[in-house]
């Protein structure tokens, strides 16, 4: 089945009238003049201008401003004063509607990095929400985290003293692993007796003895049960909320990012965003292996706006929960009890595939030319995912080949597993958020500090030349661009600890990898990741120039002023009035759609 755009396009500024001009200069030219531009060409990595063409969307011209009026002499000079100009930075790997749903308003986001330190945070929250909102109205919380914020197991007991009013609620776990969900909602679900029906193929129900639910429900097949009835009443417009997850990315300075667990129900809300002529962000969706169109084509109006690259599989679990494959296991002390952590190690047990699933998935899918994608967290994982992806780019002769096939997260990954991987010609995306918040924990207290202090070994993946980029995974952490380079550059945590210093990676390292290397990955840097001729103009405005900034003060001092997308300075205020405008009931499904892209990570 081949999808293809269901709805005109809103409505777009005029086509400009040639001027016949033989450089190519149109009447809608725009020269930019900047206190300093990062343009991330290596043949060019400073400059003071750039032009580009409103209706192209490209660049005609970068460098001096001399060169640049040379090349458009008769276009009035735009000069922003003390902006710097790089280009738009990269999200290679995220979630913008499940972001949505799960954590942009009507829904509450109470992750510990969110200002919600502590378990005792968490239930002011819950209490506070419950006490203003209207009587019956269900509440949707998201981001409670066992490790972080010393919480329990929120059972519905611990639930129903923090709903005094009888709403039914669900508290989603940070991990992406389960639901919990006070008696309200136990009620509202229509349980015989407050029984849960049988437990389904990879997910399991939490039940006292007396075989009633207890509010704890474990995988992606019960959260889906219990939680989109919630959220298809909590969440009324779930388009507006994944475009205010495109809003927050933009507000980051992020112009490209990606869907990593696309399925079909996503397709007319990602063709939506394109519409609107302020779309924020570029994006590349890899479709779940799981879904049983994933091999299909699917298309969108504006390739350069929304394409699908490839396919989406999870070798192993989270490392919250201990479900990851490695050679290593977990302290045993208060804290990883508290969390229920699989202490280990499970080794290959930790796998969500064997390794004759993984052939005959990857013998399935890479004749169809996609790029292949694996979420994979342990360092026995990732000896398997390489095993499999060597054993099927030989058995498909795409050895040598500009494959770029993937592989996501890696905290536990190895110095001699990159090296491995860059001989493959596989490429992999690093997620900086795991050593930013949970480093002071990972060394020392869920793991001995040998393994602890190297997870996200950031710079051994340089080293190795495995071109890594840097992501957030949203909604698992917040899009915040300027905190992963400054965390990488100095190695610190959010407590501005040090553990591995090793690992730290150099700043020019750091802008690859939420740029040219972020592009790359995406199979997007022909068109964007550096400000060169040919490329799209899509843009970051900095208020002062980072790499003149003490690299522990970036996020303190260096601000994102906006973005431009194709030569266009987005207005966000525009996008989301926008999609405010289209009919809810056009997206029917969409919560569930986006829901059932919850995974761990």
């Amino acid at each position: 089945m081949t999808n293809s755009f269901p709805f005109k396009l809103l409505a777009t500024s005029s086509i400009a009238i040639l001027l016949g001009m033989s450089n190519g200069v149109t009447a809608e030219t725009v020269i930019l003049k900047a206190a300093t531009i990062i343009t991330m060409d290596e043949k060019n990595p400073r400059a003071q201008a750039i032009a580009f063409d409103t209706v192209t969307k490209k660049i005609i011209a970068v460098g001096s401003l001399a060169d640049v009026r040379a090349k458009a002499p008769n276009v009035a000079v735009t000069d922003m004063g003390s902006t710097v100009l790089l280009p738009g930075f990269i999200e290679a790997h995220s979630h913008p509607l499940l972001g949505g749903a799960i954590t942009q308003a009507p829904a509450y986001w109470v992750a510990p990095y969110l200002g919600y330190k502590t378990w005792a945070d968490v239930q002011a929250k819950i209490k506070s929400e419950d006490a203003k909102m209207p009587a019956g109205q269900p509440l949707v919380f998201n981001g409670v985290d066992k490790l972080l914020q010393g919480a329990p197991e929120p059972t519905a007991s611990v639930l129903d003293k923090l709903t005094p009013s009888g709403r039914p609620i669900i508290l989603l776990d940070n991990s992406g692993h389960a639901v919990y969900f006070n008696t309200a909602t136990i009620k509202s679900l229509g349980w015989v007796g407050g029984k849960p029906p049988k437990d389904p193929v990879g997910g399991s129900y939490g039940r006292n003895a007396n075989g009633t639910s207890n509010g704890v429900g474990l995988e992606v097949p019960v959260i889906m049960a219990v939680a989109v009835p919630i959220a298809n009443k909590a969440i009324p417009h779930p388009l507006k909320s994944g475009a205010k997850w495109y809003a927050y990315m933009a507000s980051n300075g992020i112009t490209s990012s990606s869907e990593m667990t696309y399925n079909s129900g996503m397709y007319k809300a990602y063709a939506a965003y394109a519409s609107s002529s302020n779309n924020p962000l570029r994006l590349s969706v890899y479709q779940m292996s799981t879904t049983p169109d994933a091999g299909d084509k699917v298309t969108w109006a504006d390739p350069s706006m929304v394409r699908k690259n490839g396919i989406k599989l999870w070798a192993d679990g989270s490392p919250w929960l201990g479900t990851v494959a490695q050679s290593f296991g977990y302290l045993d002390n208060p804290t990883t009890r508290n969390a229920n952590i699989i202490l280990g190690p499970l080794g290959e047990k930790g796998m969500n595939y064997t390794r004759l699933q993984l052939d005959q998935i990857l013998d399935k899918f890479a004749p169809m030319g996609y790029q292949m994608s694996f979420h994979c967290n342990g360092d026995v994982g990732f000896d398997v995912v390489l095993d499999a992806y060597e054993n099927a780019l030989v058995k498909n002769k795409l050895m040598g080949t500009d494959h770029r096939w993937r592989v996501e997260h890696l905290g536990a990954a190895r110095s001699d597993q990159f090296k491995r991987a860059a001989a493959l010609g596989v490429t992999v995306s690093m997620g900086p958020f795991q050593y930013i918040y949970w480093g002071d924990l990972l060394d020392g207290t869920m793991f001995e500090s040998k393994y602890g202090s190297q997870w996200q070994a950031v710079q051994s993946a340089f080293d190795a030349g495995v071109r890594p980029s840097f992501h957030n995974d949203g909604p698992v952490s917040p899009p915040n661009v300027l905190l992963n380079i400054q965390s990488m550059v100095t190695r610190t945590t959010t407590s501005g600890k040090v553990h591995g210093a090793n690992q730290a990676v150099t700043m020019d390292q750091a802008l690859k990898a939420e740029t040219i290397n972020a592009a790359y990955q995406l199979k997007r840097d022909t068109e964007v990741g550096s400000l060169e001729v040919g490329k799209y103009a899509d843009l970051v405005e900095l208020s002062t120039d980072l790499t003149a900034v003490d690299p522990k003060q970036i996020v303190a001092k260096v601000k994102v002023l906006g973005t431009w997308v194709g030569g266009k300075k987005i207005d966000i205020k525009q996008f989301l009035a926008d999609i405010d405008a289209i009919d809810p009931s056009q997206h029917k499904g969409l919560a569930e759609a986006a829901l059932s892209s919850r995974h761990s990570h």
